[in-house]
């Protein structure tokens, strides 16, 4: 069962007596909002914890009691670098400060040692549970589930912290962290076990050979490995909500520095190896051993828990390196704790008399994992599932023809993309959202930049570029090489030489999140602005705006739709570009130019007028601007159904006298329709692909909120009306995939203009399906289905948007209509 934390305290003990005067006189003067007067103060000891004394500080005020908590230096003579309460107080200001990883808040450090003996800090009292036994007894298997996964969580929150943006880079070295604690623990358990203090292990000393020659080869770079380590990262240094299964405080800051963090992940899994009992005992093995508690998940599950929320890679290479590390510095620190309780100054209690026998066993079972044949499978659980999935769908095509089954590459690139999505963007949608809605609504989360580079190292980059587009850039920009001029990340720069039909089978997996797209710089508009740029733009344009927006150094925007007029009929347009000598002037007013509001927007695509005398499709222009160009105006962003889409936005742009060079028209004057048409193939119909993938994720979504909740005396997927409205929701799905796969082969095989029929139909299709999928999922979910908890309402909204966005119904209905009454008369 959880103790509560306030009923974890009992008497001070002799060795730590505090001047309980001096106290309040210094808390009365330095810590925020604490009783100025008529204070009576109980200050009583934590007895949980092994290492800075900690107490609570109950304040009386005569109104109201409030509660502190104090954490000090332990009395009398320490190990040199031990107990730096300095360290704590740094690190937990910095995250409340900058992060919102779950830390008791801090109020004030004290350096001052005449005021109770040692240097000491006053924080936040968090009314919480702590669970001591890591087999979680007396709860149900479900909240035991919760438990462990809310602590993976946490973890994870802690290792996604940026130190250089927290003003933690100076708190550690991040290289050659295990090296360094192998010596510094070596050097400690030494000290512990001098002389006349606790019997020295032979053992250990072996233990710390094997460590010096075991050290992975990633500990010795500054890899995505490295950051904010914990340092003694477990389940009972965690404070949970009184009645929730979350974390709401990491505590025991003792350790933390910068370093590998998948030695944090080691440490919490120890119980999986040994149980920490304080006694003598016959066995101190961990549950993998004894059996796992009903709902606890495997040390695999919780490990495959941690890597989906980071991103980290799953560590099986180097785990007995990871646990045996642990162990040895759990057997170093209990060296430590047995030796102060032999001088009368350990601060965890009887149960410090053990700590030499913990030493010992902790020691016996390093070297028993080490000699382990096998202690983690190769692929985490999720990756399992996914590979059975891959090779039942390679059996598939091994022994079935269709004109729309998948090659082998593309399957290849289905299931990275599938385990990606899992791994990596499902895990953070939650807190890409959150940004969205803060006051840092209009910067980019660092995590998006982070996840831009491992799908660029997993070959998942510009997967949409056309292979004629790419044929075209690989002879004005590389000279016909493969890749960009730095050539130093697998050679995807100008995408995998995909046809449109290959990439919808991908596009579509992109679709089932908002912010995956982006991710993988397949996203709206940069795609189809790339796609101007590769058909119709010059070697100087390519080489000055096509490359960056490639490498996804920037991002561009469209400014085509105009306030005044219908813009879906583009003859409408009324913004000017005028020639004046050398530079072209443009005035007018755009709106819903989406991406103009993202900090890395560089590039905008104006459409314009450079002769309103000319024949109809001979007036409009398109011009490349720089968005920093003088008389560029981002004047606000605008709401999508309430939804303003940050940081990427919609923005309402004015062009007041913007000079820019007549190089930077696009094909000449008069061609902005012809280029306008010709970019409504691949880069529109990926907003059909995108619903497809959409709606499986509405379908998904739904199928788990029916299985879950019951209605009337039985589960919502039991009810008959459910039920119909599911399968023809797959109906619709299906029958409109088909539609927009025919549509991309028919682009492959005709071009645009023959295609453009087919198109159309799933230009309007793709989008009702969707919506009409979506809308029954949000049914499903009932009230839930409406808010931001779920993702149903923005995907709702999207969707709807296309049906105007990517050119209204009624002109794809007329395209459509048009090309029927062409084919009567023939």
């Amino acid at each position: 069962m959880a103790i509560r934390t306030a009923e974890m305290v009992e008497s001070l003990r002799p060795a730590h007596g505090l001047d309980e005067d001096a106290l309040l006189r210094y808390a009365r003067d330095n810590v925020p909002g604490f009783p100025a007067s008529s204070v009576k103060l109980v200050v009583s000891q934590f007895g949980h914890g092994q290492s800075n004394p900690t107490f609570l500080l109950q304040v009386n005020s005569g109104v109201s009691v409030q509660r502190y908590v104090l954490r000090k230096k332990p009395p009398g003579q320490l190990l040199e670098s031990a107990h730096a309460i300095e360290r704590e107080f740094q690190v937990l200001e910095a995250l409340g400060v900058h992060t919102q990883v779950p830390i008791p808040k801090v109020f004030s450090l004290c350096t001052d040692v005449s005021i109770i003996g040692t240097a000491f800090y006053i924080m936040e009292f968090l009314d919480g549970r702590i669970f001591i036994d890591p087999k979680l007894p007396g709860l149900t298997s479900v909240q035991r589930r919760n438990i462990y996964n809310a602590t993976a969580q946490a973890l994870a929150s802690l290792h996604k912290v940026d130190p250089d943006a927290t003003g933690l880079t100076k708190f550690g070295r991040r290289d050659n962290y295990c090296k360094r604690q192998v010596e510094r623990w070596a050097k400690q358990y030494l000290a512990s076990t001098n002389d006349s203090k606790p019997y020295r292990n032979p053992k250990m000393l072996d233990l710390v050979d094997w460590l010096r020659q075991h050290i992975p080869l990633e500990d010795s770079s500054l890899s995505a490995g490295t950051g904010l380590v914990h340092g003694d990262f477990r389940i009972d240094n965690l404070v949970f909500h009184p009645s929730e299964d979350r974390v709401i405080g990491i505590l025991d800051w003792e350790l933390s520095t910068l370093g590998n963090q998948m030695c944090d992940v080691a440490y919490s899994c120890l119980p999986y190896i040994v149980e920490t009992k304080y006694g003598n005992e016959q066995s101190y093995d961990g549950f993998e051993i004894t059996g796992i508690p009903e709902g606890i998940p495997s040390q695999a599950e919780y490990l495959a828990e941690y890597c989906i929320s980071t991103g980290k890679p799953w560590p099986a290479a180097d785990w007995k390196f990871y646990i045996a590390f642990s162990m040895f510095r759990g057997a170093s620190i209990m060296a430590g704790v047995y030796s102060r309780w032999i001088m009368g100054n350990a601060s965890g209690g009887l149960r410090a008399q053990y700590g030499e026998t913990l030493a010992n066993v902790f020691i016996d079972l390093a070297w028993g994992f080490i000699n382990q044949k096998s202690v983690l499978p190769d692929l985490p659980p999720s990756s399992l599932s996914l590979a059975r999935d891959y090779q039942e769908d390679k059996d598939d095509l091994n022994i079935a023809r269709g004109r729309f089954l998948p090659s082998s590459q593309v399957l290849e690139l289905k299931h990275k993309l599938l385990k990606f999505m899992k791994d990596h963007i499902y895990p953070m949608e939650a807190e890409f959202s959150n940004r969205a809605h803060s006051t840092m609504r209009w910067t980019v989360h660092p995590e998006e930049e982070n996840l831009k580079e491992l799908a660029k190292r997993e070959g998942l980059w510009n997967l949409w570029l056309p292979l004629d587009s790419a044929a075209r850039a690989r002879e004005l920009l590389f000279d016909g090489v493969d890749f960009g001029s730095q050539g130093n990340w697998n050679n995807c720069l100008l995408g995998a030489g995909l046809s449109n039909l290959e990439y919808g089978y991908l596009c579509e997996i992109m679709g089932r999140s908002l912010w995956a797209p982006q991710v993988f710089n397949c996203g709206a508009p940069d795609t189809g602005n790339m796609e101007v740029l590769l058909r119709y733009g010059t070697k100087e344009q390519q080489q000055e705006w096509l490359l960056p927006l490639l490498e996804g150094k920037i991002r561009s925007a469209f400014a085509m739709t105009e306030p005044k007029v219908a813009s879906s009929d583009a003859t409408n347009i009324e913004c000017s570009i005028r020639r004046e000598g050398d530079s072209y002037v443009i005035n007018g007013t755009k709106w819903w130019t989406s991406g103009a509001m993202d900090p890395r927007c560089r590039l905008l695509i104006v459409m314009g007028k450079t002769d309103f005398n000319a024949p109809l499709h001979k007036q409009q222009s398109m011009v490349l601007v720089d968005i920093e160009t003088p008389g560029v105006h981002i004047k606000r962003p605008l709401l999508v159904f309430g939804f303003d889409d940050a940081p990427h936005g919609h923005a309402e742009v004015s062009f007041e006298n913007v000079r820019v060079p007549v190089t930077n028209i696009l094909l000449g004057e008069g061609r902005g329709f012809e280029i306008a048409q010709g970019r409504l193939g691949p880069g529109r119909l990926h907003h059909c692909m995108r619903c497809i993938g959409a709606a499986e994720r509405a379908i998904q979504l739904m199928v788990q909120r029916a299985l879950s909740r019951r209605v009337f005396g039985k589960l919502i997927a039991e009810q008959g009306s459910f039920l119909s409205n599911l399968a023809e929701c797959r109906i619709e799905l299906v029958r409109t995939r088909l539609l927009v796969l025919e549509a991309a082969d028919q682009l492959d095989r005709l071009g645009i203009k023959k295609a453009r029929g087919t198109i159309a139909m799933a230009k309007v299709a793709a989008p009702n399906m969707a919506l009409k999928v979506v809308d029954t999922a949000m049914q499903v979910h009932g009230a839930a289905g409406l808010s931001s908890d779920t993702v149903l309402a923005h995907l709702w909204a999207a969707s709807r948007t296309l049906r105007i966005a990517d050119g209204p119904d009624e002109v794809h209905l007329g395209t459509i209509a048009k090309l029927e009454l062409r084919r009567a008369k023939l």
